[in-house]
Parts: C-alpha cells; sequence; structure tokens
C-alpha cells in the first residue's frame, strides 16, 4: 500500500466533512524554511481553497472552525499552519 500524504489526508477529510463543489490543497512547506514550524520532510504549512454548500449561511470565523474541527488530529500533530479559503457556491 502505498504511504499517504498529508496533503491527501486532508483532500480526504475535507471531501467526507463537506462535499465540496471544488477543492484544492496546496503545500507551501517549501516557502517556509527556516521558520517556526517548518521540517526538512515538509507538510507543515497548507493553503486549502474550497467551495462548499455547507458554508452557505456561515461567517469567514464559522468556516474556519468547521475546518479546523475536521483537520484536528493534523492541526495539533504534524501540520504547523492552515491558511483557509472557504466560500460557498456563488461566492466569488
Amino acid at each position: 500500500m502505498a504511504l499517504m500524504v498529508m496533503k491527501d489526508t486532508i483532500s480526504n477529510k475535507l471531501r467526507e466533512a463537506f462535499t465540496p463543489e471544488s477543492l484544492e490543497v496546496v503545500d507551501e512547506s517549501h516557502l517556509h524554511e527556516g521558520h517556526a514550524g517548518h521540517r526538512p520532510s515538509g507538510e507543515t504549512h497548507f493553503r486549502v481553497y474550497i467551495v462548499s454548500q455547507a458554508f452557505k449561511g456561515k461567517t469567514r470565523v464559522e468556516r474556519h472552525r468547521m475546518i479546523n474541527s475536521a483537520l484536528a488530529a493534523e492541526l495539533s500533530g504534524s501540520v504547523h499552519a492552515l491558511a483557509i479559503h472557504a466560500q460557498a457556491p456563488g461566492e466569488g
């Protein structure tokens, strides 16, 4: 069985939790070399772009809390930073 990378873990958990219309998870760890939380192995800093009906009527803070909750295990473990861009369909 192939080793699942953190990017895939994040993507899978967000798909299960929010059934997004679109989802992009970007590993930006290489941009943070020498900064707090960076490890040579990477997989520490991510940016998420997600569009889901689940965010309709929710504030930015509520959306971030929903995503942070879905990824609680990763955020308390190896993921140091997560930049979130969460929208409901039709927002832009």
